[in-house]
């Protein structure tokens, strides 16, 4: 089941903070922190200047984790999960699984405004990955791997002119994008740097 726009704004006001998680509406004054910076609920007020426990923390940053990408709660625990399984710093590996479902890769290059409008292209077959087209949000993008909008979408009305719009990116370090073919190669490892949410906070809530 979708998210609906009331709920995507809920999450948003949450955390205190803007997630984009409905593009360019989060751009405008129709957002939901211009209009109304209160946490949602009749309480919302006096919930904003409430003490928080650790425990609480931890669980915000968790829930605003879900709410940035879009996952349910199982989905989110399988990939703590695998990340506890690795050796080395956890959060950096849940990071990397995050930053490498295909319809993050889709949203980082900009061939959606927002990861919802990219998990809708992908669940629609717009995208191919190494030039086989994949309908699955979750995919893994691996190094080395092209991803990108397939050729017979290009001519869609909803993808005109989707090579300006591309040229004008700022795309993350670890992906090359291609304007003109409408496609991004994965370079390094994908990881983000400076998250709205704190990873390590986390990976400690699923250790309590």
């Amino acid at each position: 089941m979708s998210r609906t726009i009331g709920d995507q704004c809920a999450s948003c006001r949450t955390a205190g903070e803007k997630l984009f998680l409905k593009g360019d509406r989060c751009a405008g004054p129709k957002c939901a922190i211009v209009r109304r910076s209160d946490p949602p609920g009749v309480h919302g007020k006096a919930r904003k200047s409430r003490k928080v426990s650790g425990y609480g923390k931890q669980l915000r940053e968790k829930q605003e984790a879900k709410s940035v990408y879009g996952l349910r709660e199982r989905q989110f625990s399988n990939y703590v999960r695998e990340a506890s399984r690795k050796t080395g710093d956890t959060s950096k590996f849940l990071l990397t699984y995050l930053e490498s479902r295909l319809d993050n890769v889709i949203y980082r290059m900009g061939l959606a405004s927002s990861r919802p409008a990219a998990r809708q292209m992908v669940g629609h077959g717009h995208i191919e990955v190494n030039g086989k087209k994949v309908d699955i949000p979750s995919f893994q993008v691996k190094v080395g791997d092209v991803a990108g909008l397939r050729e017979l979408k290009k001519t869609k009305a909803l993808h005109q002119n989707i090579s300006d719009r591309l040229s004008k990116v700022e795309a993350p370090a670890w992906m090359s994008v291609d304007a003109k073919k409408a496609s991004s190669k994965i370079l390094n490892t994908p990881i983000i740097e400076n998250p709205s949410f704190n990873a390590k906070s986390i990976i400690e809530f699923y250790s309590r």
